[in-house]
């Protein structure tokens, strides 16, 4: 082959370059002065709108801090003001008090769930059912706002959901007695969504994508925002937003930041001091510049027509140039949102597109291989996490769990079910005389005679060493089915058991327990199970069974 040859062979293959195309394509368009005047003209904009911008919205954020402020403040002098009218003698008598609690939320309805008074002994009184529901065990309340007003101050909480999952917030005052102690703490308990409480943060919006949140420092929260999404989630944590982390240390003012979903905001900050909480405008910096852009278009339009006609030209030129590759990312697109089938892609031609979609294929094929290698490890490890390793029975957590779950479909459906408790007699001497491995099998062997003498709906599982628990469900009658498998569980283990050239007969020791007669909770229900097993052990000695009834 000749050097002329050669040498156009190279450029044949540099002229295939998606590089080289761009870069002489690009080339006429820099050459175009014009288009750095308007850049700089669109910084000189960008800067004079976003001053104008963040003293407005530091204005908005001060009205709205300021309203939340007050109805905090008015909250506050509510409580104090029925704190100091509270009568002395009322306290004695929880349905007085109550009744004189349920008259003042009537009369003064600031708090959307209801009035409480709590005293050190533990009595709570509440205005309504609807406040007792919410502050149910499931979902108490806090007791951050009792501690600190049981020692004399008026305190904020901590917002919280309530049982039904609404987000609440508890304010409080300290009821004194004539000693000037601390005899009660009165307090409130308002849902933070509730009409004419946060509606100003809540229900408004600082143009198309903008708006509020109110967060709290001290509880690192965002107690209320525009997104409902966002209320009572965890403040970011440090070095994600750094304006958001000088917030946090006290700063107030205006800056702009990147928020954790890498939006560009534009923001103000103010506090409100009754709670010691700060309020955010915040408003995306594409929507705050939206103008400039539209300024630097119709400059572009008119002054830079000619420039336009060129970058057409050249926008048409590249995207046929691209067409493979905006092909290919749009079937990449359709698999990943599962509307076309996870599979090779076609290379068309060997420059960087066919470069890179020949990469994409091989990186499919090594991911299929790590994904079902990690679909077996999983399941592997469910298995293990959840079975015992030598018998394949449950271990004792999922035997704990599915415990769990009997009690409580049998309180729910007012069934009952029993639970034995088996211990091997005469393992250990065959352990030490023949070894761990006959040992291990006979182990495996008693598993699976114990295993068949129950139904599939029972729960048979290896506790540890040569204890096992059985789980009868749902039972018509517990006692009987109980005594009746412990019957099969002594005449299957009565049988010898063959391990390589011995026959091995064990007994066994069983104990029960039935639900809800002998415990009603798990942990009772275990020990009864267990106790009974070893009273049988010391009382009958082997191949006997006591089930309580």
């Amino acid at each position: 082959m000749s050097v002329l040859a050669i040498i156009a062979a190279k450029l044949r293959k540099r002229s295939r370059s998606i590089v080289v195309r761009l870069v002489l394509f690009a080339v006429l368009v820099v050459v175009i002065g014009t288009i750095v005047r308007i850049l700089f003209l669109s910084d000189f904009l960008k800067g004079e709108i976003g001053t104008l911008s963040a003293a407005h919205q530091l204005s908005m954020a001060t009205y709205v801090a300021g309203d939340v402020d007050e109805k905090i403040m008015a909250r506050i002098a509510l409580l104090q003001r029925l704190a100091m009218r509270l009568p002395p003698a009322i306290p004695a008598g929880s349905d007085t008090l109550r009744a004189w609690i349920r008259e003042r939320q009537d009369s003064y309805p600031l708090f959307s769930l209801g009035l409480l008074v709590a005293f050190p002994d533990g009595r709570t009184v509440t205005s309504s059912r609807d406040l007792d529901d919410a502050l149910a065990p499931a979902a108490g309340p806090p007791i951050d706002w009792f501690r600190a007003t049981s020692a004399g101050e008026t305190a904020i909480g901590r917002p919280f959901r309530g049982a039904g999952g609404e987000p609440l917030i508890a304010l409080s005052v300290p009821v004194t007695g004539d000693d000037g102690g601390t005899v009660a703490v009165l307090a409130g308990i308002a849902a933070l969504d509730a009409p004419g409480f946060l509606n100003l943060v809540q229900d408004n919006r600082i143009g198309r994508w903008g708006g509020f949140l109110l967060v709290s420092p001290r509880d690192r929260l965002f107690v209320a925002a525009g997104d409902p999404r966002m209320v009572l989630r965890d403040t970011p944590p440090p070095g994600v937003n750094p304006l958001h982390d000088r917030a946090m240390a006290g700063y107030r003012g205006t800056g702009v930041t990147v928020n954790a979903q890498g939006v560009e905001e534009l923001s103000a900050i103010v506090s409100v001091p009754a709670a010691g909480w700060f309020l955010v405008a915040r408003v995306p910096t594409d929507e705050t510049f939206g103008a400039v852009d539209r300024l630097r278009r119709f400059i572009s339009t008119v002054i830079l027509l000619p420039v336009l006609v060129l970058m057409a030209v050249f926008a048409l030129v590249l995207r046929r140039m691209l067409r493979p590759l905006t092909d290919a990312a749009g079937r990449m697109h359709q698999m990943a949102l599962g509307r076309a089938p996870l599979e090779p892609l076609p290379v068309g031609r060997m420059d960087e597109v066919g470069e890179l979609v020949f990469g994409f294929n091989h990186l499919l094929g090594k991911l299929r291989e790590q994904e079902e290698a990690l679909r077996e490890s999983e399941a592997r490890m469910a298995h293990m996490a959840h079975h015992d390793a030598l018998t394949g029975l449950p271990n004792r957590a999922m035997f704990e769990d599915r415990l769990h779950q009997a009690i409580v479909r049998a309180e729910r459906n007012g069934t009952a079910f029993a639970l034995l408790y088996i211990d091997l007699n005469d393992f250990k001497p065959v352990n030490d005389a023949h070894g761990h491995a006959v040992g291990d099998e006979l182990l495996r062997q008693v598993a699976q005679r114990l295993a068949g003498a129950v139904r599939r709906a029972d729960t048979v599982a290896r506790i540890g060493g040569d204890e096992f628990a059985i789980l009868l469900m749902d039972q018509q009658n517990a006692g009987e089915a109980a005594a009746m498998v412990c019957e099969k569980c002594h005449a299957v283990l009565a049988m010898p058991i063959r391990v390589a050239d011995l026959a091995l007969t064990v007994g066994a020791s069983i104990g029960g327990a039935l639900y809800p007669v002998d415990a009603s909770d798990a942990d009772r229900l275990i020990a009864h199970a267990d106790q009974a097993m070893y009273t049988a052990k010391r009382t009958f000695g082997r191949h006997t069974d006591k089930v309580t009834a």
